[in-house]
């Protein structure tokens, strides 16, 4: 008879690695349960150089946690995975996992192999998405209420829902500005440039077909400040004395050659300023330099003479995106600056923004062959406009995910109460193990409607039990509302979502369970 240890090799030690990897992602889960839904709770991040983050959202609570656990990392980059993916539901889908890796550890704890739960897991994936689909409504994106009523949603649950009115036309108007709406399958958010600026409040946000620059232009030689049909060149050559590569030092001992030094600089940089003005050029974009004066006060005074608008400390990261929008190309050497690289605009004015004395450029009246827009972001400080601009980000990744699939559906627990219901009735039909591994699925589901009543002080138990019932009876659009703390019809309340949101929440959360599931040891490589 052999010894019992020969047969069950090492299974209680690949039993604890599971455990502990479990316990590991539900807690990761569990800390930012309480942020779900309109109703959840902010959290607020002090990071080691002691700035500090006020936020709700997913992505942002985990990618600034810090997380030493290997297995807890793989829920921190699923939420990652889902804000590329769909931009909004980052909380949802790290909930959504916690469940299923709760509901892993019952079925584990009854003998059922981790493979067996796995395959099932994926089978009632599969049927997940047909379930979703046929409760789902197609969109048209010519619609742009229903578009709002979509970014309302993504709102609801942030610090900035009290602006919802000003914020979700102007990111609905933003992505409809730079696709074609009939043929678009994807929405590249690059051509959208959030400016940051502090002063005013959220409600002075706005939305600028063109070009904004945070900062006023340079004006301290007694340069314009308002330009018409403008000529814009955007430089990256240095309007100032030449250097030589190397660190060294020229010393003069009298004043003849002093002056004569001054005389030749002065010379050097008044030809520069000519051959931008030949050109036809009226607006001067600099880029910042790092390794020289990108400008100095002498030129400027050209400049400015010569009648030349100029705005200075133009970020690399930006060049590519003016360029697009002004239709120009960046020149590197005053020589190639001719007139058919320049940009055109029917107006570069500086403006005072309200409620402040922060001036911005505005360049608008572009031609605009990139297709791109600025979205000029106020605040009345840096938390605030930060969140504003996660927020905004959020909502263009909301009508981002329905250029991508063109299906809302209802929002508030609906879809996964459905699946719930939906599930369970599939899993009667199913034998064996996995009829019960599917239940356990199903059962793991309702998480988001249990937290969205939890989160919103409502008693959970009795909440998710009547919602149940409304849809067994066919009501596939019952769902929590929040506000008025009942169940209610929410596609009659407005409160939809893109499909996208869901099925990739849901897909991605199955697929990173079953992950966990089949590690069954930890190496540890020095």
């Amino acid at each position: 008879m052999t010894a019992k240890g020969d047969t069950y090799r090492g299974l209680d030690k690949e039993k604890d690695v599971r455990m502990s990897n479990i316990i590991a992602a539900k807690g990761v889960a569990d800390a930012i349960r309480t942020s779900l839904g309109p109703r959840g709770m902010d959290k607020m991040i002090q990071k080691g150089s002691g700035e500090v983050v006020i936020t709700n959202d997913g992505a942002t609570i985990l990618s600034q946690m810090s997380v030493y656990h290997p297995t807890a990392k793989m829920l921190v980059e699923l939420s990652k995975s889902q804000d590329i993916e769909a931009g909004d539901g980052t909380t949802s889908v790290c909930v959504i996992a916690g469940a299923l890796l709760n509901a892993c550890q019952a079925l584990l704890e009854k003998g059922i192999h981790p493979t067996q739960i796995s395959e099932s897991f994926m089978a009632a994936l599969t049927k997940s998405e047909e379930v979703l689909e046929a409760v789902s409504t197609p969109v048209d994106l010519s619609d742009r209420d229903r578009l709002i009523h979509a970014v309302d949603t993504c709102l609801s649950s942030k610090v900035v829902f009290q602006n919802a009115e000003t914020i979700s036309p102007i990111a609905v108007d933003a992505v409809l500005a730079i696709i074609d709406a009939a043929t678009a399958t994807n929405v590249d958010l690059n051509d959208i440039k959030m400016v940051k600026q502090i002063g005013g409040t959220i409600d002075d946000t706005e939305l600028v077909h063109g070009l904004v620059f945070d900062k006023g232009a340079k004006k301290t030689a007694g340069g314009p400040t308002r330009i018409e049909n403008a000529k814009i060149a955007l430089i990256q050559f240095c309007l100032s004395a030449p250097k030589s590569d190397m660190e060294n030092n020229v010393v003069v001992s009298d004043y003849a050659a002093m002056d004569r030094i001054l005389r030749e600089e002065r010379k050097h940089i008044l030809g520069l300023c000519k051959k931008i003005k030949k050109s036809g050029c009226n607006v001067v974009l600099i880029q910042k330099s790092i390794l020289r004066d990108a400008y100095n006060d002498l030129s400027l005074h050209f400049l400015a003479k010569l009648d030349i608008m100029v705005v200075t400390d133009i970020e690399r990261n930006d060049v590519d995106f003016i360029a697009r929008t002004l239709g120009c190309q960046p020149v590197a050497h005053v020589d190639t600056l001719t007139a058919d690289k320049l940009g055109s605009a029917q107006l570069c004015s500086e403006v005072t923004m309200p409620g402040g004395a922060q001036r911005v450029v505005k360049i608008t009246g572009v031609a605009n062959p990139g297709k791109t827009c600025s979205i000029l972001l106020r605040g009345t400080n840096k938390l605030t406009l930060d969140e504003a601009d996660r927020s905004v980000h959020d909502a263009l990744c909301v009508i981002r995910s329905l250029v991508k699939k063109r299906h809302m559906i209802a929002g508030g627990g609906v879809a996964e109460t459905e699946l719930a219901v939906k599930l369970t009735e599939w899993a009667k039909t199913q034998t064996g193990m996995k009829a019960y591994c599917i239940r356990a699925y199903a059962e793991a589901m309702e998480v988001v409607p249990y937290t969205l009543a939890e989160n919103a002080g409502l008693n959970p138990i009795d909440i998710v039990t009547e919602l149940r019932k409304a849809h067994v009876d066919g009501k596939e659009n019952a769902g929590i509302d929040v506000r008025k703390n009942c169940i209610s019809d929410m596609a009659e309340q407005e409160v939809i979502q893109p499909l996208l949101v869901n099925t990739s929440a849901i897909t991605l959360a199955t697929e990173c369970v079953c992950m966990i599931l089949k590690i069954d040891d930890v190496v540890p490589v020095r």
